[in-house]
């Protein structure tokens, strides 16, 4: 990791799932190392089925070692209820888990809603200091929801790479899912649950100043 940072460098990073305590550490140190500021940080801690993914100790050393280094945390619903130990059935209690999450040391918080009941979609954004961000949209109906959450994510790193702000990111990550939820909709891809169709609007390669 250190040899790729010194040489080419990064404009944005992406963490997702870290199993143990001696990782997360390690991947702290390296952003603290580097002075990495636009760190994207997808808790991933339980899998769909529910199960619990990674140990108790991993969770409490994420909380206290990569929160405060990550720019935002985009727990799903199931992962904050973890994080804030109750239940989130609410937009109201999606609010409420937001401020708690910062209070943990959170700098901003993407708390994602797509496993509330109903035909809409509502996600919230929570910087700390500033007013949540809401944002919602009709839910697409569809089997292929595989690797939403990580999409959604990498897209938000993405978007803080060519410069965008938080918000803007955010935004424009959202809508990159939608597309791409609504482009393999209607894929078949195996028995169970289909992944989104990443490629739907390629476009070519362009060489951009570092921001």
């Amino acid at each position: 990791i250190d040899a790729v940072l010194e040489d080419i460098g990064v404009d944005a990073v992406k963490i997702g799932m870290l199993h143990s305590p001696e990782i997360v550490r390690t991947v702290a140190q390296v952003i603290a190392r580097h002075q990495m500021q636009r760190v994207v940080f997808d808790p991933v801690m339980v899998a769909t089925s529910g199960a619990k993914l990674i140990t108790d100790e991993a969770i409490a050393v994420l909380v206290a070692e990569l929160f405060p280094r990550a720019l935002v945390i985009t727990p799903n619903l199931d992962e904050a209820a973890l994080l804030v130990g109750q239940p989130l059935h609410t937009p109201q209690d999606m609010a409420q888990a937001a401020q708690t999450l910062l209070g943990l040391g959170a700098r901003a918080v993407l708390l994602k809603g797509g496993h509330l009941d109903g035909d809409t979609v509502i996600d919230v954004l929570q910087v700390a200091g500033a007013e949540p961000l809401w944002m919602q949209a009709p839910r697409i109906a569809t089997a292929n929801t595989h690797g939403t959450g990580c999409t959604l994510s990498s897209a938000i790193a993405a978007y803080l790479a060519l410069g965008l702000t938080l918000p803007q990111a955010v935004q424009q990550a959202r809508d990159y899912v939608r597309g791409a939820l609504l482009a393999g909709a209607n894929v078949k891809t195996g028995q169970g649950s289909g992944p989104l169709n990443h490629g739907f609007a390629p476009q070519a390669m362009r060489c951009l100043p570092r921001v």
